[in-house]
């Protein structure tokens, strides 16, 4: 093809350019996810990279399958094995520092850093929350353990920007299971609030498992449940409608709330998106609630 076909190409959408001389099919580019697309982008990265070049903090997060929320994922993050650092581009910031081979494996075709390892270096490029997001989702899958992530903190905690990586370490939880939840984990601690126990599970008269809620502050009596998208289509049995799954789950809460004589609140990713509101709703319930002497 000539420069100018292939830039016509492009135009109408048949190709999408990925990185100068990289194309991919458009109809293809088109029905990736945002996660997806940024596995394209690394592995054009790693096509020109130094041989020695890893994928590693968002880059290898995603290849371990965590959550990236609110994360920019329109950059590639690379370190060398080395310990070299190369300019960074528009699409693409080579980190310096050692890594040696023993914090190296292969996800899905590529090297990449340990989970482990992937914790501590997202502490370093972007906050506690979004941080928490992505640890919490490696612990809860089991890539790495709060054992071996409190290790490398140590490690690493003359790393440039890791002051907020302890405080990730305090926060973080395996048991928390979505991005919804860990923001509402991390919204509990950075609005005073007591710290609720995840996945807490409930059983009728004759000990038969009714289900767990995602959040419970027992002594208060109140449970938390976070209404996000991946519920709806994780818990929905086949050939489930969507009307009869939220029937299920009505249900469900009203069983819950008989057998244990708790309060149910509801929590939605637009409620975190005005989080002084949401403190003051759940501070006056759990207030009306607070045990007696307390």
């Amino acid at each position: 093809m000539s420069d100018r076909h292939v830039t016509a190409l492009v135009r109408d959408g048949t190709l999408v350019r990925i990185r100068r001389g990289q194309y991919v099919d458009g109809e293809a580019w088109r029905s990736l996810s945002r996660a997806d697309r940024h596995r394209l982008l690394t592995r054009g990265v790693m096509l020109t990279a130094h041989p020695g070049t890893t994928a590693t903090h968002v880059s290898a997060a995603i290849e371990w399958g965590a959550p990236v929320w609110d994360l920019s994922l329109d950059v590639a993050h690379t370190t060398r094995r080395d310990g070299r650092a190369g300019r960074r581009r528009d699409d693409w910031i080579q980190h310096c520092g050692a890594l040696p081979a023993e914090d190296v494996t292969v996800r899905n075709g590529i090297p990449v850093s340990i989970a482990a390892r992937t914790c501590v270096e997202i502490t370093t490029i972007t906050d506690v929350e979004r941080s928490l997001v992505v640890v919490n989702g490696l612990l809860h899958s089991g890539a790495t353990s709060e054992q071996e992530f409190a290790d490398w903190a140590k490690s690493a905690r003359y790393w440039p920007h890791s002051l907020a990586t302890g405080l990730v370490l305090r926060l973080c939880d395996p048991r928390i299971e979505s991005a919804g939840e860990s923001r509402f984990h991390y919204f509990c601690w950075r609005r005073h609030l007591p710290r609720p126990t995840p996945q807490v599970t409930v059983y009728d008269e004759h000990g038969h498992l009714v289900g767990r809620v995602d959040f419970a502050w027992e002594d208060f009596g109140v449970f938390v449940e976070f209404d996000g998208k991946e519920k709806y289509t994780k818990y929905r049995r086949e050939g489930e409608t969507l009307d009869e799954f939220l029937l299920r789950e009505k249900q469900r809460e009203e069983l819950i709330c008989q057998l244990t004589g708790w309060v149910c609140i509801r929590v939605t990713w637009a409620d975190l998106a005005a989080p002084d509101l949401l403190a003051r709703r759940v501070r006056k319930l759990l207030e009306s609630r607070r045990p007696r002497g307390a």
